[in-house]
């Protein structure tokens, strides 16, 4: 019997001078966890940008939750988004959406 796949949301600030454009950001995310774990590990994770907002700096992930301290550790290695210098913060990790755009409220505002 198929199991079903279970997700998990993330929470990111972005804190550099210039935020990055979506595209870029999802680049330099992908490219990071290839370097990490490889094509095998980053066909694992999955990862999709739900939501990207530049002006407020945050950005929310979709994951699996097997892969969630794949993700994690590959988000710490962002360094550089398009040759500007950047860091990556994990805010906050939810199961569901709903919960996670209640709870970033506290986090963002």
């Amino acid at each position: 019997m198929l199991e079903r796949i279970r997700r998990r949301y993330l929470l990111l600030r972005i804190d550099c001078e210039k935020p990055p454009s979506e595209k870029d950001f999802l680049n330099a995310l992908r490219s990071s966890i290839t370097r990490l774990f490889g094509e095998y590990g980053a066909s694992q994770t999955e990862v999709i940008l739900v939501e990207y907002n530049p002006e407020m700096k945050y950005a929310i992930i979709r994951c699996p939750h097997k892969s969630l301290p794949m993700v994690r550790a590959s988000i710490a290695t962002i360094t550089k988004v398009a040759e500007e210098p950047i860091a990556v913060h994990v805010l906050l990790v939810s199961g569901t959406l709903k919960a996670l755009r209640k709870k970033m409220q506290k986090y963002l505002y």
